[in-house]
């Protein structure tokens, strides 16, 4: 499969947590989006994931698609598979992943070209209101309610 029928079908939070400071950054976009390739569309609803999972979804190949798309080393990029959330939208079902980095920095230098970089939640005022939820789900499963759900 394409990495561009990949990305179409999901997208990607991506985050670095440093456990010695407890500092949860995310990845912004140029433009505002917390979402790798782009934002989910307008008319997009946050959902429940479908009865099945098509194989355009499959985790190992967005990570794939994204360390290629973007460069990245596949050894300090980690999905995370206790993140599951879905977004319906008018061309399907989009999954969002969550990929964290695993490196002992957040790599700023490789996202920056891309036109990303590092914030903490505190600094994400102003992003889409979906986008923040899911940046609060993450924060909650990293550092707060140890996996519940906010």
């Amino acid at each position: 499969m394409a990495t561009d029928d990949v990305l179409t079908a999901n997208r990607v939070l991506l985050t670095h947590f440093d456990s010695y400071s407890a500092a949860l950054l995310f990845a912004k976009w140029e433009g505002g989006s917390l979402l790798y390739p782009g934002p989910l569309p307008e008319t997009a609803t946050l959902a429940t994931a479908p009865a099945a999972a098509a194989a355009q979804h499959a985790p190992e190949a967005v990570k794939a698609a994204l360390v290629e798309g973007l460069g990245l080393n596949p050894d300090e990029v980690t999905l995370d598979q206790d993140f599951n959330h879905w977004a319906d939208t008018e061309s399907g079902p989009v999954r969002i992943h969550l990929l964290r980095f695993t490196c002992f920095e957040a790599p700023k230098s490789a996202l920056a070209p891309h036109g990303a970089v590092f914030k903490p939640i505190s600094e994400l005022r102003g992003c889409n209101r979906q986008e923040l939820a899911l940046a609060r789900e993450v924060f909650n499963l990293i550092i707060g309610a140890g996996g519940g759900r906010a």
